[in-house]
């Protein structure tokens, strides 16, 4: 096991800047999600610590070790792929071993190993069969089989529940952080579900066009987003934003409502509420056009606008609501719930 230490992290293909200036200090027997949009660079990030891409400046460590130059082969590391990667003519036992078998593990240790994470992976009665008889389940946990068998210092894995349907990766998930505190290994996780993100990480490193918005437990990303782009990212239903002006302890809307704040502000600001924080109340002061609702068993989701403007409003009511189209709907924000942002910048603004 050991800690991975990323400093002023960059990545260039020609004159493009794909990766700007990455740090973050991963600690032994972590587990660390990388979770943003398609395209923000998750993915090379995570192939720039397997050495499968290039460093174009910066440092990357494992353990005491600057690692820039050496070959994957020599990181200690063990990567699970999104399509999992496994050799179609191979047995299940054939490839968990094959990457002792090229490193001159001797066959008793391969056998040993073998057996030990199939059983932990609840797979050794498939260890005979070929990937072609196997669900899409049992060959990820093949994939997870062959990284555990090789013992490593890390645990690198990009995407390695896309491929499932919605049931499994859910089930697939809650066994990857079980295996993960099991062994012990840091390990660094790659996605762009962020539910996914919330329930594996004991931290979240959200990327947003190459950039670290913020990285932190998944409970301070939610209750204490550090700009717009990580308070809309983190949580479902996203934050809705609300366009305000301040003037001293109130906020007010594009509508003249005014909102208390928990302290003195003056400015433009974007006033940030989670839909589950809205609570219905006649006197509230936040009026809502509904225009649709989504009835999803523990909770409702109301989709409207707030009313005289068309600032879009999602509403998490628990329970089953039904309502009609063009019902204007009264709720009731508390000071605490809210979150400020600056207009311009999106970055929380402290009170």
């Amino acid at each position: 096991m050991a800690s991975i230490t990323l400093k002023d992290l960059v990545k260039s293909y020609g004159d493009t800047e794909v990766l700007h200036h990455v740090d973050g200090q991963i600690i032994d027997g972590e587990l660390i999600v990388i979770v943003g949009p398609s395209g923000c660079g998750k993915s090379t990030l995570l192939r720039m610590v397997a050495g499968l891409e290039s460093v174009t400046g910066g440092e990357i460590s494992i353990g005491d070790r600057v690692v820039n130059d050496l070959e994957p082969a020599d990181r200690d590391i063990a990567m699970v792929f999104q399509n999992y990667a496994l050799y179609p003519h191979m047995s299940v036992r054939e490839n968990m071993a094959y990457g002792l078998k090229i490193r001159k593990i001797s066959k008793a240790e391969i056998n040993r190993r073998v057996e030990e994470a199939a059983d932990i992976l609840e797979i050794k009665q498939y260890l005979d069969r070929k990937p072609r008889q196997l669900s899409g389940g049992q060959r990820q946990r093949v994939a997870m089989g062959r990284a555990i068998v090789r013992d490593p210092q890390v645990f690198l894995f990009d995407e390695p529940l896309s491929n499932l349907d919605a049931k499994l990766r859910v089930q697939m998930r809650l066994e990857i952080r079980k295996l993960q505190q099991r062994l012990g290994v840091t390990s660094i996780y790659v996605t762009h579900d962020q539910v996914e993100a919330m329930t594996l990480g004991d931290r979240l490193m959200v990327l947003n066009g190459g950039y670290v918005e913020q990285f932190g437990t998944p409970i301070e990303l939610y209750d204490r987003p550090a700009t717009t782009f990580v308070a809309g990212f983190i949580g479902s239903p996203s934050m809705n934003f609300l366009p305000a002006k301040t003037t001293g302890t109130q906020a007010i809307l594009r509508n003249q409502v005014a909102l208390d704040l928990a302290g003195p502000l003056q400015g433009p600001v974007t006033i940030g509420v989670r839909p589950e924080h809205l609570r219905e109340d006649p006197a509230g002061s936040l009026a809502v056009v509904v225009q649709l609702f989504e009835q999803l068993g523990a909770n409702t989701l109301l989709h409207g606008h707030l009313d005289g403007t068309e600032t879009e409003i999602v509403v998490s009511l628990p329970g089953h609501v039904t309502v009609e189209a063009g019902t204007v709907m009264r709720f009731a924000v508390p000071a605490e719930a809210l979150h400020v942002f600056d207009a311009e910048s999106g970055k929380r603004v402290e009170i």
